[in-house]
């Protein structure tokens, strides 16, 4: 059991506010969507919760396992050490070693040392792509191909909630549509929380079963099911041209 809660949150960067008191919920098992379109928090909203950029005000707990942790205070290599993953935007990989080593990069917290081998068959099983390409240079793969590589590297850490920024920034449309059904895959296969950070509105609510939208820095709508998501006038009217 595994969620994530995000209580008045309040962050920025210097004198520059961005997140005004943002409350948002992700319970154990959900796929929830983060959504908005750039330079409106959610970037700012995912580093936050990660322990790269500290709040001045509001509270940030996750529930992992039945235990209650509070994140604001720790370092973001203790967040993921309790088994929070982040897909960084842009995927972050290093571009000049192979497919495997960026995997094995990502099973450095202890509890994943210990499943290194099963979560490393676990993902080229996963992806075949990459255990055909697990000796070739990552920066020598297609964007679609090192999304799959950035996903499969938060795997190794064998996290109990996933967070993903941005998933289909510098895809095609085709491999946009492959990346979130991934993503969706990957969440039920094993067991994950989800929170996706997305601006494109018609792939993340395909697999989301809640959804927030966020405008400069203000949870704008919030809907608890896919069916509100669909229903509401903000989304349908301003992001979706309905």
């Amino acid at each position: 059991m595994s969620s994530i809660r995000v209580e008045k949150l309040c962050a920025g960067y210097g004198a520059v506010r961005v997140l005004h008191n943002v409350s948002i919920a992700v319970d154990s098992g959900e796929t929830a969507a983060l959504l908005g379109t750039n330079g409106n928090g959610k970037s700012t909203l995912i580093k936050t919760i990660m322990g790269m950029v500290v709040p001045t005000s509001g509270r940030i707990i996750a529930e992992i396992n039945g235990d209650e942790h509070e994140l604001i205070g720790k370092t973001t290599e203790q967040i993921v050490d309790l088994g929070i993953a982040l897909v960084p935007e842009g995927r972050r990989l290093f571009p000049r070693l192979t497919v495997e080593e960026n995997l094995l990069l990502g099973a450095y917290r202890p509890t994943a040392r210990e499943r290194l081998h099963d979560n490393l068959s676990y993902c080229y099983e996963a992806f075949p792509r990459l255990n055909e390409r697990r000796g070739q240079l990552a920066g020598t793969m297609s964007g679609g191909e090192q999304q799959m590589l950035a996903l499969g590297r938060a795997l190794m850490s064998a996290p109990k909630i996933l967070i993903v920024d941005e998933p289909s920034v510098g895809l095609s449309p085709l491999f946009v549509s492959r990346t979130i059904e991934m993503i969706a895959q990957l969440k039920d296969r094993y067991k994950l929380t989800v929170l996706m950070a997305e601006q494109n509105f018609t792939q993340a609510i395909r697999i989301a079963d809640k959804g927030y939208v966020i405008v400069h820095g203000e949870i704008a709508f919030r809907g608890d099911n896919p069916e509100a998501m669909h229903q509401s006038d903000l989304i349908r009217q301003h992001y979706l041209g309905l």
